[in-house]
């Protein structure tokens, strides 16, 4: 009964964090003022841009069902290394191959993973003049400070940012367009991180990562090189793990070298050879025991620093290959099992927190923490250490 009290009480205050505004649209762009002119944003100029600002109806519904969150991954990588997006990268990629080269020579970042970013992101490009997909940056960003989701500190740091950019003369002609949650452009940079690494790469004396592709590759290889990107590294490789393996050793919390995870019996697929023993890795078993396995490398922890979901971050490190001309996967995903909702997550960490098995956030998003979690809970009843919440896992730990 306590258990079940603490979940009812988590969830009231859950769904207060998520979106709860405190006050109308139009009494929050008000008192937003003072606070945005604390952090340098002129009077004027703020009047000017929030005059006549409404919120945005969709913007509710749009961060209360993030695919990258809320879908199984192997769906949502499915969505987005397709035949025809590899077909379209590829040829976008030898179109615009003298720019990634040059955006390779001066930073050092795989010009097929900038590729990649581009096309999970907006499709190459196409979907920029799509009102659905593309959207003014300040509308948005003032609707997601407005409904107060989990990460308001963070959402109130772009909407400054984008005010910065507009009042340092930096948005195009048709102003800052991007995605709901307020990434800019053609490989989608968050307005903060543009402040820090956007550059006028084409030398037309506008830092635009809108019009030019560029600016847009060479900001976001930038930011990726903060994020402690490793020029010359992969992102990882899929393996093949041993009967009997110890799948504690799995996650990210700490990494190891490659000849470590050799010495155990874990092999790359296909009998490719590992190329540096010395690299160090982590391993990643995003599906359990029975889907595919990785050993991943410091690039795609960079990759989860761009968009922090691993949905994301596997399907850029997927397609960056399949863009080189690698072929899919050779372990395919457990299809058939059945995926917990948002709710059975939220019940799935709240028990593991009431067994001393999990300390973190309850917020259904499932991710290494929750995993490990599991992974510990199975370990200490007999189970394979997978940390795969399956319906049947579910029922097992909710006993």
């Amino acid at each position: 009964m306590r258990g079940l009290i603490a979940v009812v009480c988590f969830l009231l205050m859950f769904g207060a964090g998520m979106a709860a505004p405190n006050q109308s649209f139009d009494a929050f762009v008000k008192s937003f003022e003072q606070k945005a002119v604390a952090e340098g944003i002129k009077k004027s100029l703020y009047r000017q841009v929030t005059s006549g600002l409404t919120p945005d109806p969709s913007i509710k519904v749009a961060q209360g069902s993030q695919p990258e969150f809320e879908r199984p991954i192997w769906d949502y990588i499915d969505k987005r290394v397709t035949a025809q997006r590899i077909k379209i990268g590829r040829a976008a990629f030898q179109k615009n191959k003298s720019a990634f080269m040059r955006v390779q020579q001066a930073y050092g970042v795989d010009p097929y993973m900038l590729a990649a970013i581009w096309g999970v992101e907006t499709d190459f490009g196409a979907i920029m003049d799509n009102p659905r997909y593309f959207k003014p940056v300040l509308r948005s960003l003032f609707s997601l400070v407005h409904q107060r989701r989990g990460r308001v500190a963070a959402d109130e740091k772009e909407l400054i940012a984008a005010l910065r950019i507009i009042q340092n003369g930096e948005a195009p002609k048709g102003g800052l367009k991007g995605s709901w949650a307020g990434a800019l452009g053609q490989l989608q940079i968050m307005p903060t991180a543009f402040l820090t690494h956007a550059t006028d790469f084409d030398r037309d004396g506008i830092r635009d990562p809108h019009n030019s592709l560029e600016d847009a590759l060479a900001s976001s290889a930038k930011w990726l090189l903060s994020l402690d990107y490793q020029p010359g590294a992969d992102w990882g490789y899929e393996v093949e793990l041993p009967n009997g393996f110890d799948y504690l050793l799995a996650g990210r919390t700490t990494f190891r070298t490659v000849s470590f995870f050799a010495q155990r019996g874990v092999k790359r697929v296909k009998g490719r050879e590992f190329k540096d023993l010395s690299e160090q890795v982590f391993l990643y078993v995003p599906a359990g025991s029975n889907g595919p396995k990785f050993l991943m490398t410091q690039n795609y922890l960079a990759l989860k620093g761009y968009n922090f979901a691993d949905s994301y971050a596997l399907a850029v490190a997927h397609l960056t290959d399949r863009l080189k001309g690698a072929g899919p996967l050779i372990n395919d995903w457990p299809r058939n099992a059945k995926f917990l909702n948002r709710q059975q997550r939220i019940n799935l960490q709240q028990r593991l927190m009431d067994l001393g098995f999990y300390s973190d956030k309850i917020d259904g998003r499932f991710g290494p923490i929750s995993q490990e979690a599991l992974r510990k809970w199975q370990a200490a009843n007999g189970m394979k250490a997978d940390g795969f919440p399956t319906v049947q896992i579910y029922n097992s730990v909710m006993r």
